[in-house]
């Protein structure tokens, strides 16, 4: 994954960090890193709404029918959660939290800090996300801010839609395009379905894991940053294999991935409850 960023910060302020999900950070060459990227589509996407964690990157999120009234939510990856890695198979489900979250606005600025009052969802199995409820609402924290919360696709995503990777923690952006879909993702003793692969311009690092993936031309998060292929191992930590429906592995060194968000809408039901009995919602459940 492009693993949070305990006990590799000053290695990753210093020399930059090879995407990856679960190790510390390790060192690259200066300048390996891509640089934010600018072009007329990419323009439109910003910071606001995003957020920092203390290890990793998240945003405030909403599905389509959220109301201004209900529990705000902020998604990040599962691998980001204060407990650590959730094991194969497990699901984190209503867990209280007062985990902060350090707001920014559209150029990157911190605004305000959120806080949760639980971990609604969180897991490394099929996919790789987290969903906090927060203590402030929608209108809460627009009015007090001036930022309205991201609102999550519907839809699969297609291939060749460009996107931005906006990272709050690193106050950071970077653009390329949906390369492709994976059936299988196996990194370490994790396995992701259906995920994102992003075209080589998206070199993500450390500190990166939980930014929301926008599609440039709705504005909409399609998926949530978590891993990269940092040395060019097989399926090993920090280096995800892609396997496909005939069982061949294929591993793309310096490639990076996300997992789809879509998929979550219908398990977000009123008062930004997660239901995973609702239908449509093929979360995986505890």
């Amino acid at each position: 994954m492009n693993k949070p960023l305990a006990g590799a910060l000053l290695a990753a302020l210093l020399l930059g960090a090879g995407a990856a999900p679960l190790a510390a950070a390790a060192p690259v060459p200066q300048g390996q890193e891509a640089a934010p990227q600018a072009g007329p589509e990419a323009k439109a996407v910003t910071f606001a709404g995003t957020v920092a964690l203390s290890n990793c990157s998240g945003s405030v999120v909403r599905g389509p029918d959220a109301a201004p009234t209900d529990p705000a939510l902020v998604l990040s990856n599962g691998h980001c959660l204060e407990s650590g890695f959730p094991g194969p198979g497990e699901v984190v489900v209503d867990q209280p939290s007062s985990r902060t979250f350090t707001l920014l606005n559209a150029s990157g600025s911190g605004v305000g800090t959120l806080k949760a009052s639980k971990i609604a969802y969180g897991t490394m199995t099929d996919t790789d996300l987290s969903l906090y409820e927060l203590t402030s609402t929608y209108q809460q924290i627009e009015d007090s801010y001036g930022i309205r919360a991201l609102e999550l696709a519907t839809a699969h995503p297609a291939a060749g839609a460009a996107i931005t990777v906006a990272s709050g923690y690193w106050k950071r952006t970077y653009s390329c395009d949906i390369d492709g879909f994976v059936h299988q993702l196996k990194e370490g003793r994790w396995t992701w379905k259906d995920s994102v692969r992003y075209t080589p311009e998206c070199r993500t690092i450390g500190g990166t894991s939980g930014s929301p993936v926008i599609d440039d031309a709705t504005g909409k998060v399609v998926a949530v940053n978590n891993t990269g292929n940092e040395s060019g191992q097989e399926c090993t930590d920090n280096n995800p294999c892609e396997v496909d429906e005939s069982g061949e592995v294929t591993v793309r060194e310096g490639i990076n991935y996300a997992q789809q968000t879509y998929n979550m809408v219908p398990c977000i039901g009123a008062g930004s409850a997660i239901d995973l009995g609702r239908e449509g919602c093929a979360l995986p459940k505890p």
